[in-house]
């Protein structure tokens, strides 16, 4: 399954109806231009989405869907979901893609800049994966990186929302650590064979080469800091 080139024209028309003037958007899709001819050889356009972008680094490597599922331990039809955006793969499947394609998660999600720090202001956030489509598988979560500028970075911060899930989700583990930290809500964290709900206020530190799974302690959302150490990127 391959994106077709409607898919980019609608995410591009999603993002103008974002901004209020016509000089806002001229600006952006001068950035947008920008971006695109600054792109450099073994790099993923940044202005695609996640999975466009996975596609984009797989396909530079010579890799088949075969290689990275071997690699990945994922299917090649979830890989191919992924790449479509048929579905948002979870910040754990994210780190374990970027490790076979050699790249560093952040490289998923942005490029970054040679500056040794970054600001990120409360009205510039954005949202690096959505939703599932309804066909889609749903996973129940949406992320915002905070520190999308910062290049060569060895943390990855994120504001994750977790949502009720329509499927059964199974823990999974990464290479790395975790540190979570509860801003609104009950969670409940799974970290192997032990059950831990959490409050607002509450945090939890954890390997994540142990089979481990995040969601809402009931109906209700649940908003969390979590930052990601993926040792030996």
């Amino acid at each position: 399954m391959v994106p077709d080139q409607d898919t980019g024209h609608h995410e591009l028309m999603s993002r103008m109806d974002d901004f209020g003037n016509p000089q806002e958007q001229e600006d952006y899709l001068r950035g947008v231009a920008k971006v695109a001819a600054e792109a450099q050889p073994g790099q993923a356009d940044q202005g695609m989405p996640v999975g466009a972008r996975v596609r984009s680094l797989r396909e530079q490597g010579k890799l088949s869907l075969a290689d990275v599922a071997q690699r990945t331990g994922l299917t090649e039809q979830a890989l191919t979901e992924i790449e479509s955006d048929a579905a948002s793969p979870p910040l754990g499947t994210l780190i374990k893609l970027g490790k076979a394609l050699g790249m560093k998660l952040g490289t998923l999600i942005a490029s970054g800049e040679d500056r040794p720090y970054t600001v990120v202001r409360v009205a510039e956030r954005q949202k690096f994966s959505r939703y599932a489509s309804e066909k889609g598988t749903a996973y129940g979560y949406s992320y915002e990186s905070l520190a999308p500028g910062k290049k060569n970075r060895s943390m990855e911060p994120f504001l994750v929302t977790l949502q009720k899930r329509s499927a059964e989700v199974q823990p999974s583990s990464h290479d790395g650590e975790e540190f979570i930290f509860v801003l609104d809500g009950q969670m409940e964290a799974i970290v192997g064979e032990a059950h831990e709900i959490l409050s607002a206020g509450d945090s939890i530190y954890y390997d994540s080469t142990v089979p481990h799974l995040l969601e809402p302690h009931g109906d209700s959302p649940v908003r969390i800091l979590a930052v990601i150490y993926a040792a030996g990127r």
